[in-house]
């Protein structure tokens, strides 16, 4: 176990707004989570993957975090089968699938990620998500402080949604995935296409965390949000992005406030015009 005192979060979170905690436990190994919430039972802890996809709200957190990422990272290929910790990072996963020449995880080439998260949240893009090659994960249960595991019938996956995100006080731990073999040329060529596409759409020049809100059925939030002419509005020092309006940047020094100040608008004005509530698809911490 890593203990680090009045830790910086800036490098992990995507929108790189700084904050600090006052203590930080990175574990290297199951031993690690079932020791720390043993010894240290008592204190909040704020659980932290690679933060690609969550705002951080406060300059300062009393609270212990959890971070869960490259000292928790070991993987293993079987066949077709990839078995790997919670805090590898997904285009590392991609990497590998590449390596073994396995297909269904290019998608994921681009999408910054932990395992963990991505199962968290079933991540996805283009009609494809993580659920889909999902055999199972090994948890620590936090109710018992027994290390389980779970099917995929048993996760309950649903779009941006899953028994974890519904269950937060279950801690992924290991996953198993399923891929398909294929060839490893055509795999490079839609990993590097998709890398392509997403890179002429989302911004890439400021720091930001993927898109903020869910999509509503029948609609396109970056659609909504462009023509209410929202496109470079700003609070603070997040706006939205001038590329693709269903993201906010981080364009000078934002806060966690001037971000969630920033969705409020957002929220405030797509309900006014289309009667709709926009629900936050990043994680508010």
């Amino acid at each position: 176990m890593i203990l680090k005192e009045n830790q910086d979060l800036t490098l992990y979170n995507n929108y790189r707004i700084e904050a600090f905690c006052k203590r930080a436990f990175l574990p290297q190994n199951e031993d690690d989570f079932i020791e720390l919430y043993t010894v240290h039972r008592d204190s909040k802890k704020i659980i932290l993957g690679g933060g690609y996809n969550v705002i951080l709200s406060k300059k300062y957190y009393e609270e212990d975090f959890l971070l869960i990422g490259e000292t928790f990272a070991q993987y293993k290929v079987t066949g077709n089968v990839i078995e790997a910790e919670a805090g590898i990072e997904m285009k590392k996963m991609s990497e590998l699938a590449l390596a073994h020449n396995l297909s269904g995880l290019e998608v994921f080439y681009d999408i910054p990620s932990s395992l963990g998260g991505a199962i968290v949240m079933n991540a996805g893009a283009s009609g494809s998500e993580i659920k889909d090659h999902f055999l199972r994960a090994r948890y620590l249960d936090l109710d018992d402080l027994k290390v389980k595991e779970i099917t995929k019938d048993e996760a309950n996956f649903e779009y941006r949604n899953s028994f974890f995100q519904k269950n937060t006080n279950k801690i992924v731990l290991k996953v198993w995935l399923e891929l398909i073999s294929g060839d490893p040329v055509l795999i490079r060529e839609k990993m590097d296409d998709i890398k392509t596409s997403r890179w002429a759409k989302q911004p890439k020049d400021y720091p930001n965390a993927g898109s903020v809100f869910k999509r509503p059925e029948g609609h396109y939030v970056g659609t909504m949000i462009e023509k209410l002419g929202l496109k470079g509005f700003s609070v603070g020092g997040a706006q939205v992005s001038t590329k693709h309006a269903g993201f906010i940047v981080n364009y000078n020094n934002a806060t966690g406030e001037d971000v969630l100040n920033l969705i409020k608008e957002i929220q405030e004005k797509v309900y006014q015009e289309y009667n709709i509530n926009l629900e936050v698809e990043q994680r508010i911490i």
